[in-house]
C-alpha cells in the first residue's frame, strides 16, 4: 500500500469533497449538539468530522489566497466592483434600503397586531434609517462625489438631524428593555449567529466609516454613518437577547436593568454626539462654500 499517496488523499481531498463536507458536519454537528449527549458514539464522530473537515480547508488556505488574489486581479467584474466606489456604495444603500423598509414595515405590522408600542418603536427606528438611506441613494445614483458638494453637505446635515429624532425611538426602546423587560429569546445557536453576525457588522461599520473618510463625500461619510448607528443599536439588542438566552439566574432583575440602561445610555449618547457633529460640520462647511462662491 502505498502510504504516502493515501496521507496525501486524506490531507488534500479533492475540492468536491471538501465542499461536500462543509454541510455534512456541518448539519451533523449542530444536530449532536443539539439533540445527542456530548458522551454518545454519534456525538463524538461528529466531532471528529468536524474536526477533520476544519482541518483540510486549513491546508488549503495557501491555495486559496492564491486563487482569490488572480480571480481578483484578472476578472474584469471583480476589477469593476474594486475600482468603482460609487457602485459599490450604491448597491449597499440600495440593499440596506430594501432590508429596512421590509423590516420597518414587519415590525409595524406586528405592532398592529399586537397594540405595542414595543414594535412601533421598532419600527420607527428602521423607518427613519430607510429615509435616509432612500435619499441618499437618490444622490449618488446620479451624481459623482464631489460633483454637487453644497447638496452632499445639505443632505449630511439632514442625516443628522434624523438622527436626533431617531434617537426618540431608540429611547423607547432602551425604555422598554429596561423597565418592562421586553427582549427577545432564541435557541443558544441562534444566539451565536446572531452575535457573530452582529459583531460582524461593527467591524465592517467601523472599518468603512475611516476607510469612505478619504473620497470626501459627505455622503459617502453619512451612509457610513447610518450603517455604525444601526450596528450599535444591534449591539444593544443582542445584548439583551443574550442575556435573556443565556441567563442562569445568578444576575438580578436590578443588575440586568443597570446593564442594559447603561449600554443603552452610552449608544444613545453615541448616536446624539454624532448627530451634533454631522450638524455641526455640515452647516460650517455649507456656510464656507456659499461664501466662496459668492
Amino acid at each position: 500500500m502505498d502510504w504516502k499517496r493515501l496521507g496525501k488523499a486524506i490531507l488534500f481531498p479533492h475540492i468536491a469533497i471538501m465542499i461536500i463536507l462543509i454541510p455534512i458536519a456541518t448539519v451533523f454537528l449542530v444536530y449532536s449538539m443539539v439533540f445527542l449527549g456530548s458522551e454518545s458514539a454519534a456525538a463524538i464522530i461528529s466531532y471528529v468530522l468536524a474536526a477533520y473537515t476544519l482541518t483540510v480547508w486549513c491546508f488549503k488556505i495557501p491555495y486559496l489566497i492564491s486563487f482569490f488574489k488572480t480571480f481578483k486581479n484578472e476578472n474584469k467584474y471583480v476589477r469593476i466592483w474594486r475600482d468603482d466606489t460609487r457602485l459599490r456604495v450604491n448597491v449597499s444603500l440600495y440593499g440596506t434600503l430594501i432590508w429596512n423598509t421590509a423590516y420597518a414595515l414587519l415590525q409595524l405590522g406586528m405592532g398592529f397586531w399586537h397594540h405595542t408600542f414595543w414594535f412601533y418603536s421598532l419600527a420607527g427606528y428602521y423607518i427613519s434609517l430607510a429615509v435616509m438611506r432612500f435619499f441618499l441613494v437618490r444622490h449618488t445614483r446620479k451624481h459623482n462625489p464631489g460633483e454637487k458638494m453644497l447638496d452632499e453637505l445639505r443632505k449630511y446635515r439632514a442625516c443628522g438631524i434624523v438622527f436626533l429624532v431617531m434617537n426618540l425611538a431608540l429611547t423607547l426602546i432602551i425604555f422598554f428593555m429596561v423597565y418592562w423587560n421586553r427582549t427577545f429569546q432564541h435557541h443558544e445557536i441562534t444566539t451565536i449567529s446572531l452575535a457573530a453576525y452582529t459583531f460582524t457588522s461593527l467591524t465592517v461599520a467601523i472599518i468603512n466609516t475611516v476607510k469612505y473618510r478619504k473620497y470626501n463625500s459627505p455622503v459617502y461619510s453619512a451612509s457610513k454613518a447610518i450603517s455604525l448607528a444601526s450596528a450599535c443599536v444591534s449591539m444593544l439588542t443582542l445584548e439583551s437577547t443574550m442575556l435573556t438566552t443565556f441567563g442562569d439566574g445568578t444576575m438580578s432583575m436590578t443588575e440586568r436593568r443597570i446593564l442594559l440602561g447603561a449600554s443603552g445610555g452610552v449608544i444613545s449618547v453615541f448616536i446624539v454626539t454624532m448627530a451634533i457633529y454631522m450638524i455641526v460640520q455640515g452647516t460650517k462647511k455649507i456656510k464656507l462654500l456659499s461664501a466662496a462662491k459668492e
